[in-house]
């Protein structure tokens, strides 16, 4: 299992250095923001019940379940002229923009179903490869900056891609509607979203070269003397020598990711209902409730990107879970406040805690993690940190339809209070990641 040398950085990094290696999250995460703020009212557009949209999301997790840890075991195993990782993540821009570009044209539910699955698979292809790519080419003193730098990235592209849909109505008045009843503003916004997909994603590959293995040729005859199907292999070897931080990490991701599975499925509905008034998706005062929630992600995207640079520093001082333990709690709050709010604008205050928790969510839990894995080994294990991710969300697709529908009573607002209280058991679990016995060094089992 251990015989790929790690990549190991020679150097520190500039900041431009770091600012071009993760130049191609703006793409991702723009293509991201647009799925996760739209899809749902997608859906319901064409024709699903409210009731039936967790179930409609199971691709996200479901191949984030399975693409990232097979992406991650066979980019450790890579090394092509583009290096170890770009071929991936930018097989998958190819493939996320051209779904991108397709989607809003969907004629039926079952269509636009399939198209997210696609595109979720070719996110996901993109995205694992580029955390283990920033945990290749950085020491352990800049990693906390590399993934910073990949919230503010994240943070811009998700503030870009929530406003699109409302400045292309609002202000450039794009009011109608395409022959399945997407709004153009939509349609013209996942379009644009592919070009700035594939875009972003180039800059990175074309300014950032990748650093050879230490000892290529040894990298070489391993790989060749490697089995078709080694990398399954990989994946089992990385579930059972998990190091204990990690394991403590995957209670913290478990709780986390399922309260935000409940903010992205339901808020935009939840707003247009409790705050707009509008029960019916075929109302205007719906379209203009939806277009709200996406300018409230926009808030908590604006906040992430300007928090982000103040993490390494806070991390440096009070230690990177402590500092993630608060983010977490600020996001819990946020979410909980909306079950009081009924002004738009005060929602935009409450997204604000959102802000902060997503800046430590995208960053913290990496950091924390990264010093703890063996470096050759650095994309398998990123992949299979990733099952703590997807799995409550897989969970959340399977079983809130009957719990809606049936616990509460198809009322979306008490699916965002649970995701608030999901959050602060998160900031609970999170003390005791970096107790005594693993704070001062962590070494893979």
């Amino acid at each position: 299992m251990d015989s790929y040398p790690s990549a190991v950085p020679s150097r520190r990094r500039s900041f431009g250095d770091i600012f071009t290696m993760n130049f191609g999250f703006l793409g991702i995460q723009f293509g991201w923001g647009l799925q996760m703020a739209n899809m749902s009212a997608i859906y319901e557009k064409l024709g699903a019940q409210p009731d039936e949209i967790p179930l409609l999301w199971l691709a996200a997790p479901m191949t984030g379940l399975i693409v990232q840890p097979i992406v991650g075991a066979l980019s450790d195993r890579t090394w092509t002229r583009l290096g170890r990782r770009r071929p991936y993540f930018l097989t998958g821009a190819i493939l996320a923009s051209l779904t991108l570009f397709a989607m809003p044209h969907a004629p039926a539910l079952w269509v636009a179903a399939t198209l997210l699955w696609v595109l979720d698979s070719s996110i996901n292809i993109s995205m694992e490869p580029f955390r283990a790519f920033v945990a290749d080419r950085l020491d352990d003193e800049q990693r906390p900056l590399g993934f910073v730098m990949q919230s503010f990235f994240i943070g811009v592209g998700a503030t870009l891609a929530n406003v699109l849909p409302y400045i292309m109505r609002e202000w450039l008045a794009m009011t109608g509607r395409a022959a399945n009843g997407i709004p153009l503003a939509t349609l013209y916004s996942f379009q644009l979203g592919a070009a700035v997909f594939l875009g972003a994603v180039l800059v990175t590959v074309l300014t950032t070269p990748e650093d050879p293995p230490p000892d290529l040729e040894a990298f070489r005859r391993a790989k060749a003397q490697a089995g078709l199907f080694d990398w399954i292999g990989d994946i089992g070897y990385a579930l059972t020598a998990m190091p204990l931080v990690m394991k403590r990490l995957a209670v913290v991701q478990v709780l986390t990711w399922l309260g935000l599975f409940c903010m992205w499925l339901f808020f935009g509905p939840a707003i247009a209902r409790h705050v707009f008034g509008a029960a019916d998706p075929a109302a205007p005062t719906y379209d203009e409730g939806i277009n709200w929630g996406g300018i409230c992600f926009a808030t908590y995207s604006v906040v992430c990107f300007v928090v982000a640079f103040a993490l390494p520093k806070l991390a440096a001082r009070y230690g990177r879970a402590t500092v993630h333990a608060i983010a977490l709690t600020c996001g819990g709050l946020g979410l909980l406040s909306t079950g009081v709010v009924a002004n738009r604008y005060w929602l935009l205050v409450a997204m604000v805690g959102v802000g902060i928790a997503w800046a430590s969510i995208l960053s913290m839990p990496y950091a924390i993690l990264a010093r703890a894995l063996p470096g050759h080994r650095m994309g398998v294990f990123m992949g299979v940190f990733n099952f703590f991710i997807v799995l409550p969300e897989i969970a959340a697709a399977l079983t809130f339809q009957p719990l809606v529908k049936y616990v509460f009573g198809g009322n979306p607002l008490s699916v965002v209070l649970l995701g608030g209280a999901s959050l602060l058991a998160a900031a609970g679990a999170t003390l005791f990641v970096e107790r005594p016995a693993t704070a001062t060094a962590y070494r893979p089992v």
